[in-house]
């Protein structure tokens, strides 16, 4: 660990964590923290030595210019903290970083050794998967726990994946084998447009982390840039026949999956989240055009040549080696980039491979050992 800063004495901290890579289809989970960071002025205070942790010819270090000096930045995870006053005061340990290259317990372990010393009474991870999920319906979030009396307390999913695991799973092991309460949040992509950004899914992982941690999020622009990032989709879906099909299939699929939980409580719980939110939302809504420009700039997006193109359909073309697919609970089926079946959205699944991004780890694959 490098330190950077001193952190003064803090407040009830919470430590929230996500890592770029395997555990975060659309970049959805960290750009999560990464609000987090800028809309409460996040200070950096640690840094891990990124010696131990990265391979440099998969993660490349990069050059910029600081004015006439040239510097580089390396991959690495940082540590930051930010204070939140509403509605009581409290501070987040922010995670952010890279799923390393090795190590894995070590970097683990150093996390918790901060954790600790910080105080930390809880650990917040979160992940972001591809799935069978429409691009038009709510995300799911799956709340998962190694923890049986967080499970029952939180009423979160206890985990029961087995499978292949990222630095997502192995970190809520760690936890749990160091008597620290630990919660994941899984954000199911829709597999058929997994290209970053994805706005919706990252405000859906914000909004569990409010109805936790009982904090108010300022949202800026990230709800209007979910409308948008929607509207693109919608507009891209129609150009294609097939795709607006299997579109409409997953809809009704989820639905169907979905009308015995349209409950008395579940509708009520639903709208305790609603009153809870309804103070912290921005301006209204912006007119028509504007989120139509909002939407173009989407579509007019060229993907890059080492990313996948913006829909994928399923079938047995896929490319990449066959990979186990775990069962996931619930309607929406998803694992690690996959849904699937019921089981358990607790470690991510797996499925086929959607190649490598260049220096940020493997975002496409359909499967995610959380």
């Amino acid at each position: 660990m490098i330190e950077l800063a001193d952190v003064p004495e803090l407040i009830d901290p919470v430590m929230v964590a996500a890592f770029e890579g395997w555990n975060d289809a659309g970049d959805a989970a960290s750009a999560a923290v990464g609000h987090l960071d800028q809309v409460w002025g996040g200070k950096v205070f640690a840094a891990l030595d990124a010696e131990d942790y990265y391979d440099f010819q998969v993660n490349r270090p990069t050059v910029w210019m600081d004015g006439a000096v040239r510097r580089i930045t390396w991959p690495t995870t940082r540590l930051s903290v930010v204070r939140v006053t509403e509605p009581r005061t409290r501070d987040l340990v922010l995670v952010r970083g890279i799923e390393p290259s090795m190590r894995w317990r070590t970097f683990c372990n150093e996390l918790l050794g901060f954790a600790h010393e910080l105080g930390v009474e809880m650990v917040v991870i979160l992940g972001a998967l591809l799935g069978d999920t429409p691009h038009t319906r709510p995300v799911p979030v799956s709340g998962v726990t190694s923890d049986p009396d967080l499970a029952r307390t939180l009423d979160l999913e206890e985990s029961r994946y087995e499978g292949p695991t990222g630095i997502v799973g192995v970190l809520q092991e760690a936890c749990a084998h160091a008597g620290l309460p630990a919660v994941t949040f899984w954000a199911a992509v829709p597999h058929y447009v997994a290209q970053p950004p994805n706005p919706k899914a990252t405000l859906a992982l914000l909004n569990r982390i409010e109805d936790l941690l009982d904090v108010r999020i300022p949202l800026g622009e990230l709800g209007e840039d979910a409308r948008a990032w929607q509207i693109g989709v919608d507009q891209l879906a129609a150009e294609d026949s097939e795709v607006a099909e299997y579109v409409q299939q997953l809809e009704e699929a989820r639905d169907t999956a979905e009308l015995p939980e349209a409950s008395g409580d579940a509708i009520a719980r639903e709208f305790e989240r609603y009153l809870r939110r309804r103070d912290n939302v921005g301006p209204a809504e912006p007119g028509e055009g504007h989120e139509q420009g909002r939407a173009a700039s989407y579509r007019r997006e060229e993907p890059k040549a080492t990313d996948r193109p913006p829909f994928d359909r399923p079938g047995p073309e896929r490319a990449g080696p066959e990979r186990p697919t775990p069962e996931l609970p619930g309607p929406e089926r998803g694992d690690g980039g996959d849904q699937q079946d019921a089981g358990g959205p607790e470690d991510g699944g797996d499925g086929a491979d959607r190649g490598p991004r260049p220096d940020r780890g493997d975002r496409g694959e359909r499967g995610d050992g959380r």
